[in-house]
C-alpha cells in the first residue's frame, strides 16, 4: 500500500498534558490529532479562553485537527437529553472555532438485556436532532460503532446509515470495538463500507476481546484497509492505542525483533502510543 497516509490519534493515551501530547505527535512525524482529553477535561468542555490557548499552541507546532473526539451519545437513551443537546450545541460551536468540522459522536446507550430495536425510533428521534443541528451548522458528525450503544453492531449502524447518512452524517469504522461486540469485521466493512469516512485503529482478539496493536489481532485489518485503498478511501487513520493494560509484548515482533523486553511490563503511554504507530506502518508497507 505504497500511498501518503493521513495518520492521527488520542494523544491522551500518551498524557493529558497539551505539551506532552504535541511533543510526542512531532517524535513520531504525525501532523494531525484527535483530540479528545487535553489538560484536565474533553476538548468542548474548555472555555473559549483555553481553547484560544489550545488552538494557537497547535498552529504554531504544525498540529491540525482531525475531530474533536467528544463524548456526545454516550449517555442512556432515557437520559436527560436537553442538557446533553446543550453540549452538543457547544461542541459545534467549538468546532468551528478550532477549524475542524468532524466531530466523533454515539448513538445512545441501551439499557442491559435490552433490544436496541425496542428503543429505535427513541435513538432516531434524537440522532435526527443532532443531524438537523449539524446540517444547519456545517458540522460533520462521525458516527462509532462502540460497544452498549444502539450502534453496537453492523446492522444497528447500517439503519443510522440509511436514515442519515450524508454530507453531514457519516461512519467511524472501529476495529477492535467490533470484535468485542462479537461481530465479524469483515461482514460488518461489507455492509458499512460506502459510509465510511474514519477508521480508528485498533485490533482486539476474539476470545477474551483483549486489546492488541493493529494487525495482532481477529479484527482483518490490514485486509480491510487494503480493500479501501484500493476503493479510493481518502480518510484519517486514528490510532486509538488501548494498550496500557496489554503485557504480552514480548509475544509480538517487528522485523523479527521483540517490540518490547522480556519482563513483559506494561507499556507507559508514550510507549503504547510508539507500538500502536510501528504497528500501522507496518500494515501499510
Amino acid at each position: 500500500m505504497n500511498r501518503d497516509y493521513k495518520i492521527t490519534g488520542f494523544a491522551d493515551e500518551m498524557a493529558n498534558e497539551l505539551t506532552v501530547q504535541v511533543a510526542g505527535l512531532k517524535k513520531l512525524g504525525m501532523k494531525y490529532v484527535e483530540m479528545r482529553g487535553v489538560d484536565g477535561d474533553n476538548l468542548i468542555f474548555h472555555s473559549d479562553e483555553k481553547l484560544g490557548e489550545i488552538k494557537e499552541y497547535l498552529d504554531a507546532n504544525g498540529i491540525k485537527l482531525s475531530a474533536l473526539g467528544s463524548p456526545l451519545g454516550k449517555i442512556g437513551i432515557t437520559d436527560d437529553f436537553d442538557a446533553h443537546f446543550e453540549s452538543f450545541k457547544r461542541a459545534v460551536d467549538i468546532a468551528h472555532q478550532i477549524n475542524c468540522r468532524n466531530i466523533r459522536m454515539f448513538s445512545f446507550y441501551i439499557p442491559d438485556n435490552q433490544a436496541p430495536s425496542c428503543f429505535e425510533d427513541q435513538v432516531f428521534d434524537k440522532l435526527g436532532k443532532f443531524v438537523d443541528y449539524a446540517s444547519a451548522n456545517d458540522a460533520v458528525l462521525l458516527h462509532e460503532n462502540e460497544k452498549g450503544i444502539y450502534g453496537e453492531k453492523a446492522k444497528e449502524c447500517g439503519k443510522l446509515m440509511d436514515e442519515f447518512y450524508g454530507d453531514h452524517f457519516k461512519a467511524i469504522f472501529d476495529f477492535a470495538n467490533f470484535v468485542q461486540a462479537k461481530e465479524n469485521t469483515l461482514d460488518a466493512y461489507r455492509l458499512l463500507k460506502p459510509y465510511i469516512a474514519y477508521l480508528h485503529i485498533k485490533d482486539a482478539r476474539w476470545a477474551d476481546g483483549s486489546v492488541v496493536p493493529a494487525g495482532y489481532g481477529d479484527g482483518h485489518v490490514a485486509e480491510i484497509l487494503q480493500d479501501l485503498f484500493d476503493s479510493g478511501f481518502d480518510g484519517f487513520l486514528s490510532l486509538e492505542p488501548h494498550l496500557f493494560n496489554f503485557s504480552g509484548f514480548d509475544l509480538l515482533e517487528k522485523d523479527g525483533k521483540s517490540m518490547q523486553k522480556k519482563d513483559s511490563r506494561l507499556l507507559t503511554g508514550p510507549e503504547a502510543f510508539e507500538l500502536a504507530h510501528a504497528s500501522l506502518l507496518k500494515l501499510l508497507k
